[in-house]
């Protein structure tokens, strides 16, 4: 009877050996097969470190602004006869907006014309009777006070013309004023008084306002850390500025830097620039916001690389870089800037190495790449 039960452990430990045997060769197998995905190439794209020369470029938003604002209002008092032009019209500098009514003015001036008549004869008279006092007092037969009494007459006189005179310029500037020109040439706004109303010399409200667009301002402000670089390059010429629109297929508009403010904003902590731009096709329009970029200056050599390469981990941004081998290798690096679809690399790379730009989820140092298959592995 005991050695039945010893016989029978001693099987059933042979039975248990067997199975472990059997788990411990699945496992191997499964551990060579998980070896064999593992070492299998990932399939990515990859793009070559380009030296380059890139831009050095400040970007802002800005916003649209006439070049000239003309506020047109009358000079004289007196009933608007007639608008020479529709809201919304180009105007040409010297063209004909408003007429006043003259007729008070003409009046005026036919005055005027008829005092300087009657006073310039009075001193013609004056001057007569000067010429024959002076030689009554040449010859004794007057006192030297008579004959001041009269020189001081035709003095007076002659003050009197010459006050006509300026009446009747002051009358014509008036009939002058009647007309109203452009004083620039642009577009007209809204019309504040309408035909038939009087109107008021110098009033507060003007007739219309007159934006000239031709050429154009854009105003944006950059931070004033900045200002220095900005000085300092357009002391060595002209900065270039573009202006394009957010989802616009028109092409970038080129213009050049105008002006720096002399005073930072103490509450954001920027300087107000402004751009000028030809503006010939009349792609800007006051009061539009824009994209502003302003080239500092051209960097040459610059280390680049696609934007696409960049990843960030905790200790950074980093790329994989595809060795001569196969493999990758997982290569900290320092940003100096981004330029749309190129980065500007200030460390960590070197023109001719490649980088990984698509795949790299599933990538890890030392791992082995199929470069030109990444939409296959995607």
């Amino acid at each position: 009877m005991a050695t039945r039960k010893k016989l029978i452990m001693i099987l059933a430990g042979l039975a248990g050996l067997a199975v472990v045997v059997g788990l411990v060769v699945q496992y191997n197998k499964d551990s060579r097969a998980a070896v064999q995905k593992t070492s299998a190439a990932v399939p990515v794209s990859a793009a070559q470190i380009v030296a380059k020369t890139m831009p050095v470029r400040l970007m802002a938003i800005g916003n649209v602004e006439p070049f000239t604002t003309v506020a047109v209002k009358a000079r004289v008092d007196g009933q608007l006869i007639s608008v020479k032009f529709k809201e919304g019209d180009e105007v040409r500098q010297g063209s004909v907006m408003f007429e006043i009514d003259p007729r008070p003015f003409d009046a005026s001036l036919k005055q005027a014309q008829a005092n300087l008549l009657r006073d310039r004869a009075l001193y013609e008279r004056a001057n007569e009777q000067e010429k024959r006092y002076k030689d009554l007092l040449a010859k004794n037969f007057i006192s030297p006070d008579a004959y001041e009494q009269v020189r001081t007459n035709t003095a007076t006189a002659a003050a009197t013309v010459s006050g006509d005179e300026a009446a009747i310029d002051s009358a014509k500037l008036s009939i002058e004023y009647c007309t109203i020109r452009s004083p620039v040439t642009g577009y007209a706004g809204r019309i504040q008084i309408q035909q038939g109303n009087l109107v008021k010399a110098n009033d507060t409200n003007p007739l219309v306002t007159v934006n000239q667009v031709v050429p154009i301002y854009a105003s944006f402000s950059v931070p004033e850390q900045n200002v220095s670089d900005v000085r300092k390059y357009q002391a060595d010429g002209v900065l270039k500025v573009q202006a394009a629109f957010t989802n616009s297929a028109h092409a970038p508009i080129n213009g050049k830097l105008s002006f720096i403010d002399n005073t930072a904003d103490m509450t954001t902590g920027t300087i107000k620039l402004k751009a000028e731009f030809p503006n010939s096709d009349k792609a800007l329009w006051p009061g539009q916001f824009v994209n502003v970029v302003l080239t500092l200056y051209e960097q040459k050599d610059a280390v680049v690389a696609p934007s696409a390469s960049i990843q960030s981990g905790p200790n950074g941004q980093y790329v994989y870089v595809v060795k001569a081998d196969g493999t990758v290798e997982l290569r900290i690096i320092k940003i100096a800037r981004a330029e749309g679809n190129d980065t500007v690399v200030a460390s960590g790379l070197t023109a001719g190495e490649q980088v990984v730009i698509a795949g790299q989820l599933r990538l890890a140092p030392g791992t082995r790449v199929n470069v030109g298959k990444a939409a296959e592995a995607s």
